[in-house]
Formats: structure tokens, sequence, C-alpha cells
């Protein structure tokens, strides 16, 4: 049986989705700060036969992302996100997402895959990570982090400015870390869609004349660092092997694969 989810069902809605903290982090995120009933977001949970909550669809204007636990009823799924005019993306993890998709009659504009790997414990090897140069990002930084991460050429076509930023900063949904070189800033790392028990990491760039120096490790394990002592999950998308190996020397893991659905 499937119904929209109201406040009166956050608890099972959470014992849920907390099962798995890091690949639910974008709902668990939304639920804190939008709530059940917003013109904009919904959610409708799939129950058993025994009335247990098994599923959850998630709707953040024309997104929807879904996230189960068993077999659901992914054709129910699929007919309230064609019943809505506003639909245009589907993401989530793919093997779920993979359920739904036969049914989508939309015309699809692309589908894209990527790695979904999470970090549950840092790997450091025999020698800490000196983070000494790492420093915490205020709202001050914000101009210089925001120009500094556009002319990285793999964020070209970043959608980052800088009243978003200050919107993310404040409001609690991303932190940024960095190191300065003679007062101008070559490498950082922020997070995303930050919630009380995980965190996404983005924005991991270095300047190209301070590549291969180690700066990224180094603000990557800070930020990491710091997430897990408040005893969030920290987890990131990839879809360069390269970068995914780098990231498991830290001590990040594959689980799963990350899909995202663009419809007409």
């Amino acid at each position: 049986m499937i119904r929209r989810l109201t406040n009166y069902d956050h608890s099972i809605c959470l014992k849920l989705l907390t099962e798995k903290c890091a690949e639910n982090l974008f709902i668990i995120g939304d639920i804190e700060i939008y709530g059940y009933d917003q013109d904009f977001q919904k959610l409708w949970g799939d129950f058993n036969e025994k009335g247990k909550l098994i599923a959850v669809l998630l709707k953040y204007e024309e997104n929807y992302i879904p996230f189960a636990v068993e077999p659901f009823d992914a054709l129910s799924f699929a007919k309230i996100m064609m019943n809505d005019p506003e639909f245009k993306m589907m993401s989530g993890l793919r093997e779920i997402t993979e359920k739904i998709e036969v049914y989508i009659t939309k015309s699809l504009i692309s589908k894209r895959q990527t790695y979904y790997s999470k970090c549950t414990y840092l790997k450091e090897g025999d020698e800490v990570v000196d983070v000494t140069d790492v420093k915490a990002a205020t709202v001050q930084d914000a101009p210089a982090l925001v120009q500094m991460i556009n002319s990285v050429p793999e964020f070209g076509n970043s959608s980052l400015t800088l009243a978003r930023k200050l919107r993310e900063m404040n409001d609690g949904t991303s932190r940024s870390v960095f190191i300065e070189v003679d007062g101008k800033i070559v490498s950082t790392a922020s997070t995303a869609a930050e919630n009380s028990l995980s965190a996404m990491v983005v924005a991991v760039a270095t300047l190209n004349d301070y590549k291969k120096l180690g700066f990224a490790t180094k603000c990557m394990v800070q930020l990491c660092r710091t997430l897990l002592q408040e005893g969030k999950e920290v987890c990131l998308f990839y879809d360069n092997p390269a970068a995914g190996n780098i990231y498991k020397r830290i001590g990040f893991e594959d689980i799963g694969f990350w899909m995202m659905y663009s419809y007409e």
C-alpha cells in the first residue's frame, strides 16, 4: 500500500532511512530542512502487508529520489512521477531506480551513472597526514573560494555562485576547507547536502600549478576527519577511476552506483 507520508510518520521514516545514512543523505537532509508538506517537497511510503514501511519516494521540485530495502511497488512509484507535470528528473541507487525506469514513458534526455563511495574511517597508513596548513573556511573566504573553484577546468560547468555558497554555509548544509600559498587559495574540498547524520564531499579542486603536492589529500583528510569525529557518514560521487583510487587510499569504499536521469 502506498500513501503520502506526514509528520506522524517521521519516526518510522527515519528508522528506514538511517539504515543507510550515507545512501540517503539527500532524503534525510531535505526532511530535516523542509519536512513533509511543502508545495515543492512531498514524500510517499510503500507499506507491506504487515504495515511495515519498506520504501520511500521523495519529490523535491522536479526531481524524485526513491529508496527501498526490499521488493517494492515500482509501478506505483512510476505512476506518481508520471502524474506530476513538474517531473523532469529521477536519481538514486541503481538497484532501485532501474526497477522504476522501465515504467517511465517520458522521453529520456540523458542517463548518467557514477560510482557512489562511502567512508566510515580514515586509512592514513603508518604516518598521520599533516593537516596543519589546512584552514576551515568562513563566510569571509567565500568569494575567493568561489572564484578559485570556478577557475579550475574540471569545474568549468559549475553552477556555483557566491550567493549559493553563502546560503549553504549559513544554513549548515555545506562547509569548506582550503590551503593557501602566498595568500592565494590553491586547493580546497567542500561538503554538500550535509545533515545531522551524513555529508557528501564535493568540489575537491587544486590549481594546476599546485597539483601532485598532496594538497587535495590534505584537504580531504581534514574534512573527512572532522565529519567522522562528529559521527557523520561521509560519501561522494566519482566517475573517474583514477580519482577513485585516490579516495580509496584515504578510506572510501564503493557502495554502489548513483543514477541520474533527465526527462523531457
